[in-house]
């Protein structure tokens, strides 16, 4: 190979691709899936640490990118003597009457 190809065969090479890190999203808002290609839908470019990282505790939002909490979003279970769902005592995702032994649980 001569100087002259290589420097050719270099000059006619194509450009590389810019690198474009995307997060997808339903009509809502919520995440459908991270990707790097160019897919059909509405998405907003993030950067590579929110990319890597690949929440789904997301919404977009007047295409801005907010991140909710989790505790906020999912209330936790805790014991309550006077109000709540009765549930067996070893089990919480068991229902019981209320007139039987049981452990009330409310958020």
């Amino acid at each position: 190979m001569t100087p002259e190809e290589f420097w050719r065969i270099l000059h006619d090479a194509p450009q590389p691709r810019l690198i474009s890190f995307r997060l997808y999203y339903d009509d809502g808002g919520r995440p459908i899936v991270y990707s790097m290609d160019d897919l059909p839908g509405n998405y907003i470019e993030v950067d590579a640490e929110t990319f890597a990282r690949g929440s789904h505790q997301v919404r977009v939002i007047d295409g801005r990118l907010i991140k909710f909490d989790s505790q906020s979003a999912l209330p936790k279970l805790r014991p309550n003597q006077v109000q709540g769902t009765a549930c067996h005592p070893l089990d919480v995702s068991v229902i019981v009457d209320a007139n039987g032994p049981h452990v009330k649980w409310s958020t």
